[in-house]
């Protein structure tokens, strides 16, 4: 695996993503390998805790906008067609393509019965956001921030974000959240209810790993069994049909005048000048 990698230290298995060249954005190989690799620590009963980290002081900023802009390698999309078919993948089906893979490894985060830890070093941003959002526990450096994103390129939200917000904060706040988009720092997100601990920059690594090592030396079959009820209370059984329905609103809105424009201001650096409706 290229930019995803797994390590492992006793019963804590650490996974990986290491593409901090475009801020550890996932395209679909990365995406790929990130399912793997989630699903490999998650079903492997000699690990009894995982972290999940971003690499160079990035947590993980979502899907790559460039790779997106350039709609894909069509040799990722192209599977889904006929034999001798050709596709020519929209920004839709870029993200689609994408999208499909980290929404699995989020649903197998949930269903694994054992605890998954987010440590949160730099920017968790759009889909990094969602992706920390979706594990059990999350820890971050003081130095860490939060941003939800999305709007800032006309999208909608995904990787689970729209689900986990307003049970994490409330619907008021998730609405604030959304809408105004604020760059939280650490302690802010900590005090919304977003992160479980804060730790200094400086000790970030040691404290997570305590942690870690804590649960992996726990009732792991306990643990499962708890998260599960604690989920089967909280409505976690409908994840995987709203995660469907987040895959769906932003491969569509993707395809609109207004993605189109906020890509474009994105990458040229300036302010988008959105039109506030799509052509579809």
């Amino acid at each position: 695996m290229e930019h995803i990698r797994i390590e492992r230290e006793g019963a804590v298995g650490t996974l990986v993503i290491d593409r901090r060249e475009r801020f550890n954005s996932m395209d679909v190989a990365t995406a790929r390998d990130f399912r793997k690799a989630g699903l490999q620590l998650a079903r492997d009963d000699s690990v009894r805790c995982v972290v999940v980290r971003g690499a160079g002081a990035v947590f993980c900023s979502g899907a790559d906008l460039k790779y997106v802009r350039d709609r894909g390698a069509a040799e990722d999309a192209d599977y889904l067609l006929p034999p001798g078919a050709r596709l020519v993948p929209g920004y839709g089906e870029a993200f689609k393509g994408i999208l499909e893979y980290i929404h699995a490894t989020i649903s197998e985060i949930k269903r694994a019965p054992k605890p998954f830890i987010a440590a949160v070093e730099g920017v968790a941003a759009a889909g990094g956001f969602g992706i920390a959002m979706a594990c059990d526990l999350v820890y971050a450096a003081e130095s860490a921030r939060f941003e939800w994103a999305y709007h800032k390129t006309g999208l909608t939200g995904a990787e689970s974000s729209t689900f986990f917000l307003p049970r994490l904060v409330g619907l008021r706040r998730a609405l604030e959240i959304v809408l105004l988009n604020p760059r939280m720092t650490a302690a802010e997100a900590r005090d919304a209810g977003l992160v479980t601990a804060v730790f200094p920059d400086e000790a970030f690594e040691d404290e997570v790993m305590a942690v870690a090592r804590r649960l992996a030396a726990g009732p792991t079959r306990a643990y499962g069994i708890a998260k599960s009820l604690i989920h089967e209370a909280a409505g976690v059984g409908a994840l995987d049909v709203h995660l469907d329905a987040e895959l769906a609103a932003l491969a569509r809105i993707a395809d609109g005048e207004d993605f189109a424009e906020g890509l474009a201001a994105f990458f040229a650096k300036r302010e988008p000048a959105f039109e506030g409706a799509s052509s579809l």
